[in-house]
């Protein structure tokens, strides 16, 4: 029973202390500042002196198998307690020393054993610990701090542009991007930390050395004066009773700065440090055949030892026998993995007549890009951005080709969409890319272009001047995110071009897993595949989402049997997709700036319609009046860019697609919407209107 009760006991303690960590660390400080002022017994004092040593020796073990410094972001901190514990130590034997001639079992050994009672041989030793740790070790790891902490600060707004291009290109989503972002803060935040905690590290030195001289001339004195001592039993006794409390909190503390020195130094490599020796010391056998034939040389020398040189001969020649080994090839033969390799590396000639649904083409100079060996990234990205398409606009775009072509200019690139080139630019992949809206030539030293996705005012720069140009205000990307974030834009513009029966079959296999008595639903006589590929290509034509599968269908499905002709269809499931289109109109706040079409306006249109004999694609103005339309919209689009705005035109529902066709060839970025087809509670800002005057 009592070993139940006791048992009950311990694991409600367990379970206070592990959600109450706060209350034990703060308690835990408010212990080791009463060391300093309460006198503790001998044995309580050993128990202290060698939890310390305890806690140095795993720090430096746990320092050794990080693969990063922020696995150990709690250094900082830690280092800063354990400093106070020891130099709370220092003041709790220096108080035993100094009043009963005796501080321990610990202390009484390092100053009698380690020494072998020799004051003179333990001042010594003293000393060249001191200056080890104060130094080398201690301002060799502070000064590394200081620089990283620099660094990392200096560098902070370029790696935050870099998270920001490769957001933007689709190579990282907003979550990678955000953790990205805390990485980044945190190693600001922990070298900045470093530096400030080897600081007091740096100062724990100085009052170690300090209160030795106070204990040895402290000791002295009252050895002689209160006790009677000889001058030679006075400076024996407390002399080595000081220097061994000196070296038990001496070698902690050496070992301590140490680790901190290695978790400081510790690279980006990702890998730990005994993997990294290996990896690095031992990988060149050549290196090492070298190394053992020195030794052996040097053992047959004379006056010098054969045997030490010898054996270390001996052990470096062994192992760069055994290095050579592993690392040489078994086979010069190529099985069948490698011909498998190099089949698919190969081209065919037949491959050269098919039209691929979208392809790349480079010029020799942009090989590098695609070369993942050389650091080339352009598959991943692409991969990246056949993602993000999906999750925008709900589209599976099929697999890109990249291939080389020799008559393309080195630098330059193509985009073709099944044959036909619909994007082109050129690329230098030895500069960066600066963007400012203000640019002008002759602002920075470079080569003055138009961005290629967005015709803004670019220009390359080499890439020492990155930094610079950051410092100015300038967005600054790789070639690599040039091409990708061209080519982001450039398939979401042709999107309908993209969308075949294919692409369309496998959405609506893709819906039928969840949604089967929907699909089954579709048939040729009630709803044909090719009148679904053509509603879901006007609506990718004005960039309207088709995530939303199940509501486009439904309406389909229940319109069809009034209407066959597919832009009716279509406005129909504009309609029923209204929260979506709102969503992509509207600004943070839900309100959607719109610039109107004058009633005038409309009322032409209408009647421009009701003339007509046959439905046509067309609305028969007069050339004055579309060049009054266009002047205007081209007016209203410069005033709401101006003020940040995405270029909207609201007008009735009877005549928007109309009036879509009329602009969208001149100004692409305008989005034409209608009041019936936005949700009731819609918020809208009306700022401008289009007139004809």
């Amino acid at each position: 029973m009592s070993a139940t009760v006791d048992r009950i006991s311990n694991t409600r303690a367990f379970k206070f202390l592990g959600s109450n960590t706060d209350l034990a660390l703060a308690g835990l400080v408010i212990l080791i500042l009463s060391l300093m002022i309460v006198p503790l017994p001998p044995f309580i004092l050993d128990a202290l002196i060698s939890a310390n040593i305890t806690f140095s020796v795993v720090l430096l073990m746990v320092s050794m198998y990080v693969t990063s410094p922020l696995e150990l972001s709690a250094f900082p901190g830690l280092l800063l307690i354990l400093t106070l514990f020891r130099l709370s130590l220092n003041v709790a034997s220096a108080r035993l020393i100094l009043s009963n001639g005796y501080a321990g079992e610990v202390i009484q050994a390092f100053g009698s054993f380690v020494v072998q009672g020799n004051y003179v041989v333990g001042v010594i030793i003293f000393i060249i610990l001191a200056t080890i740790q104060f130094v080398v070790i201690i301002k060799g790891s502070g000064r590394i701090a200081e620089v990283t902490a620099r660094f990392t600060l200096d560098a902070m707004p370029g790696k935050q542009m870099s998270i920001d291009a490769d957001l933007n290109s689709g190579l990282i989503n907003e979550q990678e991007a955000r953790q990205r972002r805390q990485v980044l803060q945190r190693e600001a935040d922990f070298f900045g930390a470093m530096d400030g905690a080897s600081k007091f590290v740096k100062g724990d030195a100085i009052a170690g050395m300090v209160i030795i001289m106070v204990n040895i001339i402290g000791g002295f004195i009252i050895g002689m004066v209160q006790h009677g001592l000889s001058f030679q039993e006075s400076l024996s006794r407390y002399t080595l009773l000081t220097i061994g409390d000196g070296l038990v909190t001496q070698i902690p503390a050496l070992v301590i700065s140490t680790a901190a020195g290695m978790v400081v130094t510790r690279s980006a490599s990702g890998s730990q440090l005994d993997v990294e020796l290996k990896n690095q010391l031992l990988s060149r056998p050549k290196a090492l055949y070298i190394a053992g034939g020195t030794l052996g040389f040097f053992a047959i020398i004379p006056g010098l030892p054969t045997v030490p040189f010898l054996a270390m001969g001996s052990i470096m020649a062994a192992a760069g026998y055994m290095r050579s080994q592993v690392s040489a090839p078994k086979s010069k033969e190529p099985d069948a993995a490698t011909e498998t390799a190099l089949v698919k590396k190969e081209d065919k000639i037949e491959s050269y007549l098919q039209v691929d649904p979208i392809e790349v083409e480079i010029g020799y100079g942009l090989i590098s890009l695609v070369d993942e060996q050389t650091g080339g990234d352009l598959f991943q990205r692409i991969t990246n951005l056949r993602k993000q398409i999906a999750l925008d606009l709900g589209l599976i775009v099929p697999p890109i080709r990249v291939r080389d072509n020799l008559q393309l200019q080195p630098s330059q690139y193509v985009v073709r969409i099944r044959g036909v080139q619909v994007a082109s630019g050129e690329l230098y992949t030895d500069r960066y890319l600066a963007m400012n809206p203000s640019l002008k030539e002759g602002d920075l030293p470079g080569i003055f272009v138009s961005d290629p996705t967005f015709s803004l005012p670019a220009i390359w720069i080499e890439k020492s001047q990155r930094d610079n140009a950051e410092v100015l205000g300038y967005t600054v990307v790789e070639a690599a995110a040039v091409l990708s974030t061209h080519l982001t834009e450039t398939l979401k513009r042709n999107a309908d071009k993209i969308l075949s029966r294919q692409e369309v079959r496998t959405l609506l296999d893709n819906l039928k897993k969840e949604y089967q008595a929907l699909v089954d639903e579709i048939t040729p006589d009630i709803l044909p595949l090719g009148t679904i590929q053509k509603v879901l290509q006007n609506l990718l034509k004005e960039r309207i989402p088709i995530r939303d599968l199940v509501t486009v269908i439904e309406s389909l499905l229940d319109y069809s049997k009034v209407t066959k002709n597919t832009e009716v269809l279509t406005e129909y499931v504009r309609h029923a997709l209204s929260e979506t289109i709102a969503s992509l109109y509207a600004d943070p706040s839900g309100v959607i700036h719109t610039i109107a079409l004058d009633p005038g306006v409309e009322q032409i249109l209408t009647n421009s319609l009701q003339t007509q004999k046959e439905v046509t694609n067309t609305l028969g103005l007069s050339p004055d009046i579309t060049k009054a339309i266009n002047r205007s919209v081209s007016q209203n689009v410069e005033h709401a860019q101006a003020f940040g705005y995405d270029p909207v035109i609201i007008c009735a529902a009877t005549v928007r697609l109309y009036f879509y066709r009329l602009v969208h060839t001149s100004f692409p970025q305008v989005a034409v919407t209608s009041y019936t087809e936005l949700p009731a509670r819609t918020e809208i800002d009306i700022i401008g209107r289009i007139a004809v005057k």
